[in-house]
């Protein structure tokens, strides 16, 4: 009896469909392995959509994401604005049926996303119109349905945000633009407050490393902070996200090709700000603290030299022996100035650090290093619950041999092709004071991870993950 203009239901292995609908055209051809569509028309509704869930034992909350991803596709191609989902029957509330809610709405919500600001249509090129409303179908308890659905459309709607900073080009994502958006986000909530510290602030306070990466540039770097107080317990998460808004590799420069791509290494500062907003509007009883470094990587006549020895925040001397392995160093001096300025209690970072993770792990998991067990099993349970996977990756005294200088404290890259996602963690420890912490390296899930309701380019990763975790913090 729901109004929609497209009808969404999901059939197992062995189901079969509803009387009313068996003799429509096209029943009979029903199919239910994994992902198979069959659009279906009956009087009421007009537009019937069956998608197949496989086994019913096989459900979990990644297969509803990509079914009601793939719903959307197909509700664009009737230009449908509004979908209901009867929400599929689990064996054994196996998934529960809030999160089967949340993930119909986290695939609906993600697969809405589409990047068009710059395009110029008319006529027969207009794109369809965007999804409006969805509307969930089934069960007794729908207030935990609605609440649980609520968490995941903000969380998601964030996520989107955060892919809209992505895919925006660097002539508009500069870290000023970055530096608005934490303004913008702290304008709309009373319980946030911002700071950021421009290229004189940075240089003054001794955050070395950031000011190393931006000498290059003309953009004006900055280190954006917010604070979020929602009351509750009075430990303090930090999180703190990298921000390179376009990164050439600077004097140690890239190849050209896929260059255009690197507007994306400033995606774990997008996902920090937008996961501190979505906090914020979800109103939870914790405090966050969040430092973003945003700055670009340019060569030039002023740009930082291989070879190069700076002073960190925390007073650690590094050897700049590759000006591509910047990330490290303006995430060193935003741990540091997070526990120490901020009062972080304990910490997740989140950045595009190594092409290294992309060879180990893939587009599937994000790299996790973390100094804490505890710590660390808490953010990959939240990975988990997301979709946003994590694997955790060893810490050894040898990999931390690895980072030593020959001139000067650290490195920041070894002449040795040895586990470079872990010298990359292993460097950023240093920095962090002995405070619990995660390091989430997101260089494969950034970006053109391909699943269905991310499609190719930004997939905001990290956003989802971070609420869940804060929210698990505050329960």
């Amino acid at each position: 009896d729901v109004e929609a203009e497209l009808h969404v239901i999901g059939l197992f292995d062995g189901d079969e469909l509803r009387e009313a609908y068996r003799d429509v055209p096209g029943a009979g051809d029903v199919k239910t392995a994994f992902k198979k569509l069959t659009l279906l028309r009956p009087k009421r509704p007009e537009r019937l959509l069956v998608v197949g869930l496989g086994k019913r034992d096989d459900l979990d909350p990644e297969r509803l994401r990509v079914a009601a991803a793939l719903a959307v596709t197909e509700a664009g191609a009737y230009e449908a604005q509004t979908i209901a989902w009867a929400l599929p029957e689990a064996a054994d509330e196996r998934p529960p049926r809030e999160a089967r809610s949340a993930a119909v709405v986290e695939g609906t919500v993600l697969a809405s996303y589409r990047f068009d600001r710059f395009k110029s249509r008319d006529g027969d090129d207009l794109a369809p119109p965007r999804l409006e409303r969805l509307v969930l179908a089934g069960g007794d308890d729908a207030a935990a349905i609605a609440d649980a659905a609520e968490v995941a459309r903000v969380a998601s709607e964030a996520a989107n945000r955060a892919r809209e900073l992505q895919s925006l080009p660097s002539n508009v994502v500069t870290p000023g633009h970055l530096a608005d958006r934490a303004r913008e986000i702290a304008h709309a909530y009373e319980t946030i407050t911002v700071e950021v510290l421009g290229r004189g602030e940075i240089e003054q306070r001794g955050m070395g490393g950031l000011a190393a990466v931006a000498r290059g540039s003309a953009e004006e770097p900055q280190l954006i902070a917010l604070r979020y107080q929602g009351g509750g317990q009075s430990r303090i998460l930090g999180l703190v996200g990298k921000a390179v808004t376009f990164d050439t590799g600077g004097i140690s420069i890239k190849p050209a090709a896929k260059m255009e791509d690197m507007k994306m290494d400033m995606s774990g500062g997008a996902a920090v700000l937008e996961a501190v907003s979505a906090i914020a509007e979800l109103g939870l009883p914790l405090s966050v603290v969040a430092a973003v470094p945003a700055t670009e990587n340019m060569p030039s006549g002023t740009a930082t030299k291989p070879g190069d020895i700076i002073t960190q925040l925390n007073g650690k001397t590094v050897e700049v022996n590759n000006t591509d392995a910047e990330g490290r160093l303006i995430l060193a001096d935003a741990l540091t100035y997070c526990v120490r300025d901020l009062g972080a209690d304990r910490i997740v970072d989140i950045a595009t650090l190594t092409g290294s993770v992309l060879i180990a792990l893939g587009s599937t998991y994000a790299g996790l290093i973390s100094n804490d067990d505890e710590w660390s099993r808490l953010v990959l349970a939240a990975a988990e619950r997301t979709g946003e996977l994590a694997w955790r990756l060893p810490l050894h005294p040898e990999y931390k041999e690895l980072t030593r200088g020959r001139d000067a404290d650290l490195a920041n890259l070894s002449s040795k092709r040895k586990a470079g996602t872990i010298y990359a963690g292993s460097f950023l420890e240093e920095f962090v004071d002995g405070k619990p912490w995660a390091h989430l390296d997101i260089a494969g899930t950034a970006w053109d991870v391909g699943r269905p309701y991310v499609g190719s380019g930004p997939t905001g990763f990290g956003v989802r993950l971070l609420v869940e975790l804060a929210r698990n913090l505050a329960a």
